[in-house]
């Protein structure tokens, strides 16, 4: 299953630029994109402010900044380079925090069932990408297996 926004039902409603709220570290987010390209600002009030964007204004938001030279992204102020294991941990748990707080991105998740998520459009190298294909997909198939088997445990 391709994850891309236009994709048809689900695969195209787990997209990072789909518009699904969810609180992360105290902060709004309009969706996974918001983060995403938020954390490639160094002040944190812009940072805040874009986190909040969805869908292609979020993406636009980002474009143009160029982080890849240094691979530092950035939260609250905070300098964090993209192949440390403190970037990884942040973003496992803004799946987490996605996928527990905002119904439709669950539903949309556990809609795939057992398939296996690509991201067709996505890149493959940590130097070129704040998420690479590998990043995205394994998060959403872990978020999933972990969903299915919390509800399996409530029967």
């Amino acid at each position: 299953m391709d994850i891309k926004l236009g994709n048809q039902y689900p695969a195209g409603a787990l997209s990072n630029l789909a518009p699904h709220k969810f609180v992360f570290r105290g902060f709004n987010c309009g969706s996974m994109e918001g983060l995403c390209q938020g954390l490639k600002f160094k002040d944190p009030n812009m940072q805040v402010h874009v986190f909040t964007l969805s869908g292609h204004a979020a993406r636009g938001a980002g474009q143009g900044k160029n982080w890849q030279k240094t691979q530092t992204l950035w939260w609250q102020g905070e300098a964090v380079k993209r192949d440390s294991d403190t970037y990884q941990e942040l973003f496992d748990e803004a799946y987490a925090c996605l996928f527990d707080q905002n119904a439709k991105a669950r539903k949309a998740l556990l809609a795939t069932k057992s398939a296996t998520l690509q991201h067709s459009i996505g890149r493959r190298k940590i130097s070129e990408t704040v998420l690479t294909v590998r990043e995205f997909c394994s998060r959403l198939t872990k978020n999933r297996d972990r969903i299915q088997a919390e509800e399996f445990l409530e029967f």
